[in-house]
């Protein structure tokens, strides 16, 4: 296999309502598989895509929060979260499913910037 890429996925919407959010983790978990050097950032209501205990029986679909914690297998640990975005949205890391690493507006762009492929979600 060649040379792996660093792939960064953003996730900026909010888990339900659209596709985005799922197919993102999708993505990543496919990429995984392939052995390439993937990092994830959650940023505006993408925050959301992580809180536990998030009850989706009335909209008739699975809660996928949950699946986070399988990124661990596939040897992605690479989880950012925005600082500010947490806040505006009265949450903190304990909230969350898994635990990224708190990064403030300064260090988002230093992130990307490090990445060969940004994907947004």
């Amino acid at each position: 296999m060649g040379k792996s890429k660093k792939i960064m996925f953003i996730m900026r919407k909010a888990p339900y309502g659209t596709i985005y959010p799922f197919e993102g983790l999708e993505s990543v978990l496919i990429m995984g598989a392939y052995e390439q050097d993937i990092s994830l950032l959650f940023i505006d209501d993408g925050v959301y895509t992580l809180r536990k205990g998030m009850d989706t029986s009335a909209l008739g679909i699975k809660n996928f929060s949950p699946t986070f914690k399988a990124l661990e297998g596939y040897d992605i640990n690479k989880l950012y979260i925005d600082k500010d975005s947490l806040d505006i949205r009265g949450m903190t890391l304990d909230d969350l499913v898994v635990q990224p690493e708190l990064v403030d507006e300064e260090m988002i762009p230093e992130l990307i910037e490090e990445q060969d492929v940004v994907i947004p979600f």
